[in-house]
């Protein structure tokens, strides 16, 4: 059974400890290891995720037979309109139709939004293609400084709530 659980500061270890796990496998062919430990340390730290909280950030835990696979964030400024921040599941996970129904149940049990826009690191071709089955489209091309002279070299994607995706 899935679950989006919403997490609470108590949870923020285990998102940590996810990250860690997830971005190591996935991220280090894509932007190499010191990369990746700096945007872990900048994005998944407790101090991190309470300032992003703050900030208008939910963080989801998804949990698949009652365990922990991956968690999401999101923000709204009205509800209708959605910044999916992260979504992350465990490599062993995916290809499974778990991520798909994850995306269903953001659409269809918590939001009901009419649009949901993304960032994709550009090279990330497994997840680009995920968003593109899903029906996200590229609306442009980004690049973002984050500090220590490391730069997200980014397409933000946008979803617009077509009422006729068909999911598998």
């Amino acid at each position: 059974m899935l679950v989006l659980k919403p997490a609470s500061e108590k949870d923020f270890s285990t998102i940590e400890k996810l990250a860690k796990v997830i971005w190591n496998e996935h991220y280090i062919p894509i932007i190499g290891e010191t990369q990746v430990n700096y945007m872990l340390d900048k994005m998944y730290s407790r101090e991190a995720m309470q300032k992003q909280c703050q900030e208008g950030q939910r963080f989801y835990l998804i949990k698949n037979n009652e365990r922990e696979t991956g968690f999401i964030s999101i923000s709204t400024p009205d509800t209708k309109n959605l910044m999916l921040h992260k979504f992350y599941i465990l490599q062993e996970k995916q290809n499974t139709g778990l991520g798909t129904q994850v995306f269903k149940k953001i659409i269809e049990e918590l939001y009901q939004p009419q649009t949901i826009r993304l960032t994709v690191n550009r090279q990330n071709y497994k997840s680009i293609n995920f968003y593109f089955k899903l029906g996200f489209k590229i609306e442009k091309v980004a690049d973002f400084d984050i500090g220590n002279n490391y730069f997200m070299n980014d397409f933000v994607m946008l979803w617009q709530n077509k009422r006729q995706i068909q999911f598998k």
